[in-house]
């Protein structure tokens, strides 16, 4: 099948990849020319483990192509994908300017059927408002052309973005026209071999899925994060309560991970674009504002703990950072809780020593020479001059460090894990001082 992707950001790059994986003709296309110029060439903009791969075996294939030319991607594909942004705006509702303005270019230049497909995530009636731009566009034309929108969230996770893509848990399909509902199943019937994955259902309630979705994974961790500093206070191990109650199968173990709160580029912006949602129909949604509030608070626990335990004097201190991405397996720093701590940590006159694995060029993309900040190559060159140790992201190669290195080359011996992923008692019994989330005796 021709299939046209317009966004070549992570969504758009993810879909046209493992579409094109499976033997269709896909054509992706942004306004970008040095995105796309560098996509061209073989530069992926963005992070994703196994992505650089898929793009440059299916380039070479000649299945996969880019193009800023929006006359050729819309007559392209019978499946015009639309995968743009839809940033928060000043409110916190989705901005769908994007979104339209795709809408509003497929209208302008299509000479046939097509299917246009929201991939973005967006608020219910999304579609609506994509329909009626398009029937405007052909009426000022004087074409009346048949098309159809469906609702096709993604369900993507940073750094496990192909194989959730290859093997879906499932594929919503929002459309009210059986016709094409039945053509969505047949482009995702290579994903779909082992057992039935494709849900169909009408489009406003496949908007809300992926809202809801993100909304309900947002609300365990923030749960967790409540029920952690509870904890703490009382004198329970948050750590030995996640397994009481992940054990019943009722809850599960997924996303019940105290920490220091999520980040990344989705679960902060649906959770506030949901609340609006509500809000503009005169709903109070008094639990999805709880839900930000507690994570929000959350981000800055490990900066309180900092501050407790040098008695609020940071002047002079120099902090060693591990981890920036908001999540391991990604580059991205968006809403991070890294952002809000080394931010802190420089604000109250602190040195930070930072390094991650993956996200170096993006920290300095965001923060450039920002005076305080410190990047480094490796997570033993953060620990050199600090006074303390924080541990942000829980990347793998932080699981089981050196600790006597660490004793040895911090000034304090202090470690502050913003993921739990120490032991308490091995550390007090190597002699650094620990902190951690919802362990109120780890220290």
């Amino acid at each position: 099948m021709k299939v046209t992707v317009f966004g070549s950001g992570y969504v758009g790059l993810v879909t046209g990849a493992c579409l094109a994986e499976v033997g269709n003709e896909v054509l992706c296309i942004d306004i970008d020319q040095k995105k796309i110029d560098n996509l061209k060439s073989g530069v992926i903009p963005i992070y994703e483990p196994g992505l650089d791969t898929l793009i440059k075996e299916n380039q070479q294939a000649g299945r996969l192509k880019f193009t800023t030319d929006i006359p050729e991607a819309v007559n392209h594909g019978t499946f015009q994908f639309i995968a743009v942004g839809t940033p928060p705006d000043e409110d916190g509702s989705a901005d769908l300017q994007y979104v339209l303005a795709v809408a509003k270019s497929i209208a302008e230049h299509m000479l046939d059927y097509r299917i246009v497909v929201d991939k973005s995530t967006v608020p219910v009636g999304t579609a609506d408002k994509v329909k009626s731009v398009m029937l405007a566009v052909q009426a000022e034309r004087g074409v009346e052309i048949d098309f159809d929108v469906v609702s096709n969230p993604e369900f993507l996770k940073e750094g496990a973005a192909i194989n959730d893509f290859m093997k879906p848990d499932r594929i919503i399909v929002g459309t009210d026209n059986p016709r094409t509902a039945e053509l969505l199943k047949a482009l995702y019937a290579p994903f779909n071999r082992s057992h039935e994955r494709v849900i169909t259902m009408d489009i406003r309630s496949a908007e809300l899925t992926k809202y809801a979705a993100n909304a309900m994974l947002a609300t365990k961790i923030s749960f967790m994060n409540e029920l952690a500093n509870l904890a703490e206070m009382v004198g329970a191990d948050i750590e030995q309560v996640r397994n009481g109650i992940g054990s019943d199968s009722r809850i599960g173990y997924s996303f019940i991970y105290p920490g220091c709160g999520y980040g990344g580029s989705c679960f902060p912006k649906d959770v506030k674009a949901l609340e609006r949602s509500a809000q503009q129909i005169g709903y109070k949604a008094e639990l999805l504002n709880a839900v930000e509030n507690v994570n929000n608070r959350q981000k800055q626990v490990l900066f309180n703990k900092i501050i407790h335990h040098y008695q609020g004097n940071l002047a002079g201190k120099t902090f060693a950072l591990w981890g920036l991405a908001f999540k391991p397996k990604t580059d991205d720093m968006r809403e991070a809780p890294s952002r809000v701590l080394l931010e802190a940590l420089i604000e109250a006159g602190a040195t930070v020593r930072a390094y991650d694995p993956e996200a170096m060029d993006e920290a300095k993309r965001i923060y450039g020479d920002k005076a305080g900040l410190v990047l480094v190559e490796t997570a033993e060159a953060a620990l050199q001059g600090a006074n303390a140790l924080c541990v942000v992201t829980e990347w793998k190669n932080f699981w089981s460090p050196d600790f006597e290195f660490i004793k040895h080359t911090l000034k304090d011996a202090v470690v502050f894990d913003g993921r739990n992923l120490y032991q308490p008692q091995l550390l007090k019994k190597l002699g650094l001082v620990y902190y951690s989330i919802g362990r109120s005796f780890a220290k």
